[in-house]
């Protein structure tokens, strides 16, 4: 069905590493950040909830404002071609609006999209019992968003790119720089 091996994988794979130190002469091209940016998008998530949204940092002044609070890029967050933010969505508890907007993009009938509420309302309620906790609600979001990110790196190393997840920052001073 498809011409990569188990090897080229594999080899992928071993390429990749956590990247520390990028060369500010070399650009990620617009098509293989668009290739990257697909992988993201077509990732699976539980219940296709699909709770992420992928932001292409590449605005200098707002990269050199989150330096300071980025203590885990080691690097010059200035020399990195591409900055990808992830962000989990907070709001993706089954009656929310993001998935009465999720599912109606689905071209579900009425009833169809009243029949996959309840099912998703049994599922957080009884299943995962993370309906009513709003911190249980966005680790769930954050692990759909882990398996796009974990995509994302892979797809990047089968093309020879570099790529570096960091975790390693202020969250809140981050959200304040992002809202601006």
């Amino acid at each position: 069905m498809f011409n990569i091996t188990k090897s080229q994988v594999l080899e992928a794979f071993n390429y990749r590493a956590a990247c520390r130190y990028y060369d500010p002469t070399r650009k990620i091209s617009k098509e293989d950040m668009d290739y990257i940016l697909e992988l993201a998008r077509l990732s699976p998530s539980s219940v296709g909830s699909e709770p992420w949204q992928f932001l292409v940092l590449q605005n200098l002044a707002i990269r050199q404002k989150i330096a300071p609070v980025a203590w885990g890029i080691k690097h010059p967050i200035e020399e990195a071609s591409h900055i990808v933010v992830l962000l989990a969505k907070k709001n993706a508890r089954y009656d929310s609006e993001f998935f009465k907007t999720s599912l109606a993009k689905r071209g579900l009938t009425p009833e169809q999209t009243e029949v996959t509420l309840a099912r998703y309302k049994d599922f957080q309620t009884n299943d995962m019992k993370i309906a009513d906790n709003e911190r249980a609600l966005f680790d769930w979001c954050c692990k759909q968003t882990y398996i796009a990110l974990g995509n994302m790196m892979t797809g990047a190393a089968l093309i020879g790119i570099d790529s570096c997840p960091i975790e390693g920052f202020n969250y809140d001073e981050v959200n304040r720089i992002l809202s601006e």
